[in-house]
Order: structure tokens, then C-alpha cells, then sequence
């Protein structure tokens, strides 16, 4: 009998564990998806009746509804041109090298691109928005919407701008 155990031990195993899965999944397609709670059902006391026969016409007529003009829909916009978004009048983009945002946590060179397109290429641009600056920004990125407040690319550039690399890698790790 030993033999039989150390020779076929190992698959007996595997059929226990394969029966009991069976047994399990298998048990548990009987039950309702939701928990069946008991509902009382309240039968009227009293039979509904009929609404009365001479029921007193309305006292004043309604006053008809009269829709308020619709003003004209702007103009709409070529999405194919891009557009400058401007950074906020406190902060103008400085004369001189683009900084590179690739440095920023979350942006790769796709999203570097499509910022250049977008007039955003130094920090303190991207330092100085504010959260009207942010969901204009925010519109234009398509499938990177949301990209701005969840990297923090705000927290990010204002490091970057002031030249405190230690205080951002601290923060968000090495460049």
C-alpha cells in the first residue's frame, strides 16, 4: 500500500484538488446573483374606487410655454491648426533655448512634442499656470488628458524653473 502512495501519491493529489475546484465552481452557479430577501406584500383594506363623475373643470387655463432665443453657436475651430495656448500674464515665456520638459516626471517625447505645438517649451511657463491655464492645456492633450494634475507638472516646474535639481530629485527622484 506504501508503494501504491509514493508511486501515485503525487496525482492522487492532483485529482483530489481537481474535484474539489469542480465541486466549487459547480456549487456556487445554483445561488441566485443577489441575496433573495423575503418582501411583504400589503393588500389594500379598502377596494379602489372610482374617480367621481362631475370632477370640477380647471379654475384657470395654463399659460402657454414660450421658449427663450437661442444665441448663436461660436464659430467653430479647426482642430487640425494647433494653437498657442499663452502661459498666464504673471509668467511669459523667456527669450532664448527651450528648456527640456522631458525631464519632467510623466512626459515622454511624444507628449514633448505635442507640448512644443502647443507654445509650452520653459518651466516657468509651465510653473506659472493656473487652473483655467491647466483645463485649456488639458483639452488639447487627447489621449494624455489629465496628465498635468496627476504628474504634478506644475509642483514639478516650479523645482525645475528655480534650478533646485536636489529639491526635485528629492522629491520625485532622479532626473
Amino acid at each position: 500500500m506504501q508503494e501504491f502512495f509514493m508511486d501515485y501519491g503525487l496525482w492522487l493529489l492532483i485529482a483530489l484538488l481537481v474535484i474539489i475546484g469542480i465541486v466549487f465552481l459547480l456549487s456556487g452557479r445554483n445561488r441566485p446573483s443577489e441575496p433573495s430577501v423575503p418582501v411583504e406584500v400589503k393588500k389594500p383594506t379598502t377596494p379602489v374606487s372610482a374617480p367621481p363623475a362631475s370632477a370640477p373643470p380647471l379654475s384657470t387655463p395654463a399659460e402657454p410655454v414660450v421658449p427663450e432665443p437661442v444665441a448663436a453657436a461660436p464659430a467653430p475651430v479647426d482642430a487640425a491648426a494647433p494653437i498657442a495656448v499663452p502661459a498666464s500674464p504673471a509668467v511669459t515665456a523667456a527669450s532664448g533655448d527651450a528648456d527640456d520638459l522631458l525631464r519632467l516626471k510623466g512626459v515622454g517625447p511624444k507628449l514633448n512634442t505635442l507640448l512644443i505645438e502647443l507654445g509650452v517649451t520653459r518651466y516657468a511657463q509651465i510653473a506659472g499656470w493656473s487652473d483655467a491655464d491647466i483645463a485649456a492645456i488639458d483639452a488639447k492633450l487627447g489621449n494624455f488628458k489629465g496628465r498635468p494634475v496627476r504628474d504634478q507638472w506644475i509642483d514639478q516646474a516650479k523645482y525645475l524653473a528655480a534650478g533646485d535639481v536636489a529639491g526635485f530629485e528629492a522629491k520625485y527622484g532622479k532626473i
